[in-house]
């Protein structure tokens, strides 16, 4: 199995190319953009040095098989907040109650994996009890905002007949919405129970935690007919690590220290974009 490295950075500079083609062992550097340069052939063996270089280099790399296409893939699943979104809904939700500082600081330990997610959500939504309804949908409307990319990389998903799933720990509120203005095949999420027009503080129903999400990337793969490298999973945070890990490609998106540790690449420069980025198009071969 051959394989090359795929680079890429809001610009690239010739220098380090340069730098990780020799560290790539890489006898061939192809400027495919100015974002994006693919370099052949490369070890596998020297990924340690390769991601310590990027990261001083403030690139994106990936390992990635000679001849992968992005249409090999039947399922991408995505995480929401700070990853398709650029917000975390609950933090938004929280600051019209005046508390995003107290509920942010939970949200942070959570995704950096330092509490239990359940618990941290339990907690922060029932800060949010007597909030009105409509403190949602000014949320929706005003603050909520795609990621960069995230355009690009549903257009592709449509054009290559790939399935999109959106699972998150937020809210249906949210991604229901989502789901029928982007069109996306799935979405699931938490459930605010709200009572005469407003939050009662409290989630209807079982959390999806770290593993719903695993449990809804795999039944998902399996009533699709896919094999297990034929996923994608994207995430930022502790609670996506699972569904990282089932995925055939799990994807760190400007993610936490943790996350990217254990994550098969990191997209921390580039934005969603990247995803397609990472991919051989028929004429890069």
């Amino acid at each position: 199995m051959s394989y090359h490295l795929i680079v890429q950075a809001p610009q690239l500079n010739d220098q380090a190319l340069q730098q990780l083609a020799g560290l790539a062992g890489a006898q061939h550097i192809a400027r495919l953009s100015a974002s994006r340069a693919r370099l052949s052939p490369a070890s596998p063996a020297a990924r340690s040095a390769l991601m310590a270089a990027a990261q001083t280099l403030a690139v994106d790399i990936a390992l990635m098989q000679d001849g992968q296409h992005f249409s090999d893939f039947g399922l991408l699943v995505s995480d929401m907040d700070s990853t398709l979104i650029t917000i975390e809904c609950i933090d938004e939700i929280a600051d019209m109650q005046g508390l995003k500082p107290q509920v942010a600081a939970i949200t942070e330990r959570s995704m950096r994996g330092e509490m239990d997610f359940a618990q941290s959500l339990t907690e922060r939504v029932a800060l949010l009890e007597g909030l009105e309804e409509a403190a949602l949908m000014r949320v929706y409307h005003e603050r909520l905002k795609l990621t960069r990319g995230a355009r690009t990389l549903l257009a592709a998903c449509k054009t290559h007949d790939v399935r999109f799933m959106l699972v998150s720990g937020g809210f249906t509120f949210f991604t229901e919405r989502l789901k029928a203005e982007l069109g996306l095949d799935y979405a699931y999420a938490n459930e605010l129970e709200i009572s005469d027009g407003r939050l009662t503080g409290r989630i209807k129903g079982e959390i999806v935690d770290a593993a719903a999400k695993r449990s809804l990337l795999m039944e998902k793969r399996t009533a699709l007919g896919l094999r297990p490298e034929q996923v994608i999973a994207i995430g930022d945070g502790a609670n996506d690590l699972l569904m990282l890990g089932e995925a055939g490609i799990g994807i760190a998106f400007d993610a936490k220290p943790v996350v990217r540790a254990q994550a098969d690449i990191a997209i921390n420069h580039v934005g969603l974009e990247g995803v397609i980025g990472l991919f051989d198009t028929k004429d890069e071969r």
